[in-house]
């Protein structure tokens, strides 16, 4: 088997998304996208005990032509939107959306977010749509902890969790609209282990916390992603310390790529459309109870 080699190492600068702090290693200077992977937000928060739940977090907002995806690794999140999807999403889960022609949705803590810590921990990816299923009907799949399929090593010390697509022999329940791998891993300090994943897929890493040691290669710390060159079957990790990671691989679209705001569509036209359409209620109503 091949390592790959690193193509670059991006540190995820803490940003304000409306008053909530998140972390956005891409896309920044250094790397605009990492193709068919647009976006990676981390945010570590704790809850406000003096607002109440439902206007915290992230409040009803819309979107086209992707998917945006939460993976949590602490508290919860309660999914709403104007398709009448109602969800709540516990730590190890995933909430799944794909935007398709246009949905409109809110993303809050749980309402028992503090008899459970307090915490919300959790990556927003935004996962391109190939340019003719951007109009699909868009859709919801929620995946809790219990639901996901994990692989672990014989020594106990790397656990893996498949979302979507392949790996060994496991296959991620979450139905994808091109070809992405997600997975979330937990390293015990000397766990090692080597993600194969096709030669063609672009990949990357990010290491909520902990260290890890890209064999043949450099260390990366918590809070950086490292993109690998296409230049190997896979990539072995080993912790240097007990390390959280977040793996993403997919097969670059190639397609030209328009965005603005929470719309991503393959030029300005269907832009424009993307706009007038929710300004015309296309997108739907999501009035939160």
């Amino acid at each position: 088997m091949k390592n790959r080699t690193i193509k670059s190492i991006l540190y995820a600068t803490p940003m304000d998304m409306g008053g909530m702090p998140i972390r956005q290693p891409f896309p920044s200077a250094k790397a605009e996208s990492i193709d068919p992977f647009l976006l990676l937000h981390h945010a570590d928060i704790k809850v406000p005990t003096h607002a109440d739940t439902k206007h915290a977090g992230v409040g009803p907002h819309p979107h086209r032509g992707f998917s945006p995806v939460s993976f949590i690794f602490k508290g919860g999140v309660h999914h709403r939107d104007s398709r009448g999807n109602d969800n709540v999403v516990y730590a190890g889960g995933t909430q799944w959306m794909n935007a398709g022609m246009g949905v409109i949705h809110s993303e809050r803590p749980p309402a028992d977010i503090h008899e459970i810590g307090g915490k919300q921990e959790l990556i927003q990816l935004w996962v391109n749509t190939p340019a003719k299923y951007k109009m699909d009907q868009p859709s919801y799949q929620p995946l809790t902890a219990e639901d996901t399929p994990k692989i672990t090593t014989a020594d106990g010390l790397v656990q893996v969790n498949v979302i979507a697509g392949k790996l060994e022999n496991t296959t991620g329940p979450i139905h994808t609209q091109s070809d992405v791998n997600t997975f979330t891993a937990s390293f015990q300090k000397s766990g090692k282990y080597f993600f194969q994943i096709p030669a063609s897929h672009n990949a990357f890493i990010y290491v909520l916390q902990g260290k890890v040691r890209v064999t043949g290669d450099s260390e990366v710390e918590g809070k950086y992603v490292a993109v690998f060159q296409n230049d190997g079957d896979g990539f072995e990790l080993e912790a240097l310390e007990d390390s959280t990671l977040f793996i993403g691989t997919g097969e670059p679209l190639n397609e030209p790529v328009a965005s603005h705001g929470p719309f991503v569509m393959n030029n300005q036209t269907e832009l424009m459309e993307a706009f007038r359409d929710y300004q015309l209620g296309k997108m739907g109503v999501l009035i939160e109870e």
